[in-house]
C-alpha cells in the first residue's frame, strides 16, 4: 500500500476542455475549426465534450486550426481523474519556497508558502482568496490595516484587494486557496 505512483500520472487526459478553453479564447465558431482542421463539426463537438479521443493526428490539425501544438494542448489538459493526491514534502526547506498543491488547470488553485516572504512585494488576485496559517506566524498588510495571523487564523481577501505579508516568525507555513485567475468570477464591484 506504501506506493503512490498511481495518484496521478496513469490518469488518461480529458483534452476536450482544453481544445474548448482554447477555442473560446479565441472567440472562434466550431465551424471555423471545422473548415481550418478538415475535421467535422460533430466530431469536433465530441471531443471538446470528451466523448471522441482524437488520434494526435487529428489532434495536430485542431492544434494548427487553434494557432497552437498537441503538446501545448495536451499540457493544458485536465486529468481525467476527480481525486488527486500531492504528496507532502520530504524535509522541510531550509530557504523560503512555495509549492502547488493543486496540479493541472482547474477552477481553484491553492499553493502552500513555508519560511519567510518578500514583505516589499504587493499582490494582488483578480479574484477571491483564502489564506490559512498552517503554522507560525505572519503580518498581513491589506486595504491599509495590518493582521496577525498565528497558527489556525484564516483571512480571506475578496478579488482585486492589494496586499503584502510577511513571517514573523521562522518556520511558518501559510497555505492560500483561490479561485483560479482564469476563471471570472469577480462581479463587477461598485467602488
Amino acid at each position: 500500500m506504501g506506493d503512490h505512483k498511481d495518484d496521478h500520472k496513469d490518469q488518461p487526459l480529458r483534452v476536450g476542455a482544453a481544445v474548448r478553453r482554447r477555442r473560446r479564447a479565441l472567440q472562434l465558431t466550431l465551424a471555423v475549426v471545422a473548415e481550418r482542421s478538415g475535421l467535422s463539426v460533430p466530431f469536433l463537438s465530441q471531443v471538446e465534450n470528451d466523448r471522441a479521443r482524437p488520434s494526435r493526428t487529428s489532434l495536430e490539425k485542431v492544434a494548427d486550426a487553434l494557432r497552437t501544438t498537441a503538446v501545448e494542448l495536451l499540457a493544458a489538459a485536465d486529468p481525467a481523474c476527480s481525486v488527486d493526491v500531492v504528496r507532502a514534502e520530504p524535509e522541510p526547506a531550509a530557504e523560503p519556497r512555495a509549492r502547488s498543491l493543486v496540479r493541472g488547470h482547474h477552477q481553484m488553485h491553492a499553493s502552500e508558502f513555508t519560511g519567510d516572504h518578500d514583505a516589499g512585494r504587493e499582490f494582488q488576485y483578480r479574484n477571491d482568496q483564502l489564506m490559512y496559517v498552517a503554522d507560525g506566524a505572519v503580518e498581513i498588510e491589506a486595504e491599509g490595516r495590518a493582521y496577525r495571523l498565528g497558527r489556525g487564523d484564516t483571512l480571506y481577501l475578496t478579488g482585486g484587494v492589494r496586499h503584502r505579508w510577511r513571517a514573523t516568525v521562522s518556520d511558518t507555513r501559510v497555505v492560500v486557496v483561490a479561485v483560479a485567475e482564469h476563471v471570472e468570477a469577480v462581479q463587477n464591484r461598485s467602488r
